[in-house]
């Protein structure tokens, strides 16, 4: 064990994360544009809505156990600013060994899982036989695609984001290219393009195996006892609990946002679908961020300096006010533009304009929801966290069931109450949080009393 670290925190240190986190995000729905343009070649409607629906379902699945990235980001960090250079590879390996437990499960109940999944969406028959034959092969890919999270996550704890972006970029150009091959020179259809997905998860694996064993002091050999110490899981599965229910009830709101969209009728539903691709855009930005506050929250929080920590929130919330003013001034002048490109529909053109002003301002309450999951995460406030999205979700159903005369308006404020809520319930804890975390002899032995006590 060496002395804890004090780095040095500034703008230079938070984009070093932000940024490749920001460019890997831009990456990922290029996935979605090369598969739905490889399958929609095959002019079969069922095959291109099952990879919709298949896809959605995997997206919701495996954003529920994001938190192996978050939890491993954090400990990481933690460990880091500690100096506890030999806890760094223990850490990783958990969370090898709690990726292949849930992905074993996966595999074990998909037959359940699958039927549960394609009742709930309720899809054609032809749309649910073409997405059961994806789910089916991509179930597979599971274990790795969560160990993954693993990978990414204890590399950005280290604050080596770029072998983390090169890692990421990696997955999604082979998953593009394996597609390509697969669905239109091999012709395998829409099991080709699960295929590839498995594809790109197995290689993603074993090209960040090899980079862990590169940083890692010593290999990635642990003494049995280091790795199954008792205390460690038990503060690794209380985070993991909360950071999962927490994405729980966040998934919650956006699922309810979707199915209360598609009930109002068709163009409804095709004008929030484009929205919504201006908030994913202002997601990638702030999310890069909230990467930052973890990595940089985390080290200073293990190095019990409270001098950085608090110069972390302040230059994570900062950047990211500036980027969402930017943003916001984007969309507002260029949105119609943009929605006149993604769709021809006159009836969905004009719904979309109606409620653009939305997406102008989703971004500015967006970089406190953001900014403090990552501080929170970061200080491993696990449970603080996931009371207070428990919360939010209660506010934004109340805002609902308030405004719900209004139609489309009423669910588009209560997606903003949502927002105003995640930022503004953590920063109201905030304060008393990073008294008690910085007051006591060590964050590490106050993180697990307050684990216990709440």
């Amino acid at each position: 064990m060496h002395a804890p670290v004090h780095p040095r925190v500034g703008s230079r240190q938070v984009f070093a994360i932000a940024g490749p986190a920001m460019v890997a995000n831009l990456t990922t729905p290029l996935i979605g544009v090369v598969s739905t343009t490889a399958i929609g070649r095959l002019d079969d409607a069922a095959l291109l809505g099952g990879v919709a629906m298949a896809s959605v379902i995997f997206d919701c699945l495996f954003w529920l156990f994001g938190f192996l990235r978050m939890s491993t980001l954090a400990f990481t960090a933690q460990a880091l600013g500690a100096g506890e250079t030999r806890e760094l590879t223990a850490i990783l390996m958990r969370g090898f060994i709690v990726a292949g437990l849930i992905g074993a499960a996966l595999i074990a109940l998909q037959m359940p899982l699958a039927a549960a999944l394609f009742d709930l969406m309720g899809g054609s028959e032809g749309v649910t036989r073409a997405a059961k034959s994806y789910f089916m092969i991509r179930i597979w890919s599971a274990p790795l695609a969560l160990a993954n999270y693993v990978i990414l996550g204890w590399l950005i704890g280290q604050a080596r984001a770029n072998p983390a972006l090169l890692l990421q970029v990696a997955i999604n150009l082979v998953n593009m290219v394996a597609t390509i091959l697969l669905v239109l020179v091999y012709d395998t259809g829409i099991a080709g393009a699960a295929v590839a997905a498995l594809l790109s998860e197995t290689i993603g694996f074993m090209l960040g195996v090899i980079v862990c064993r590169h940083f890692a002091d010593g290999g990635l050999a642990i003494p049995r006892a280091t790795l199954f110490d008792r205390e460690k899981l038990m503060r690794l599965l209380s985070v993991n609990s909360d950071i999962l229910i927490r994405t729980a009830a966040l998934i919650a709101v956006f699922l309810f946002f979707t199915a209360k969209g598609a009930r109002a009728g068709d163009v409804t539903l095709a004008a929030n679908s484009v929205l919504n691709n201006f908030l994913l855009v202002s997601a990638f930005f702030l999310d890069g961020l909230a990467n930052a506050a973890q990595q940089l929250c985390g080290r200073t929080y293990g190095a019990r300096d409270a001098r950085g920590f608090a110069d972390s929130t302040r230059l994570v919330l900062l950047w990211g006010l500036g980027f969402a003013l930017v943003v916001a001034a984007l969309f507002a002048l260029f949105g119609p533009a943009l929605i006149d490109f993604m769709t021809a529909s006159e009836a969905v053109r004009q719904a979309a304009r109606e409620f653009l002003p939305f997406v102008v301002f989703a971004p500015l309450p967006g970089v406190f929801a953001f900014g403090f999951d990552g501080i929170y995460i970061g200080a491993t406030w696990a449970r603080e966290m996931r009371n207070l999205m428990l919360a939010a979700l209660a506010i934004f159903l109340a805002t609902w069931w308030a405004l719900q005369s209004f139609g489309n308006a009423g669910l588009w404020w209560a997606l903003i109450a949502s927002y105003v809520a995640r930022g503004g319930l953590q920063g109201a804890r905030y304060p008393a949080l990073y008294r008690a975390t910085f007051s006591s002899p060590s964050p590490r032995l106050r993180g697990r009393d307050e684990q216990s006590s709440l």
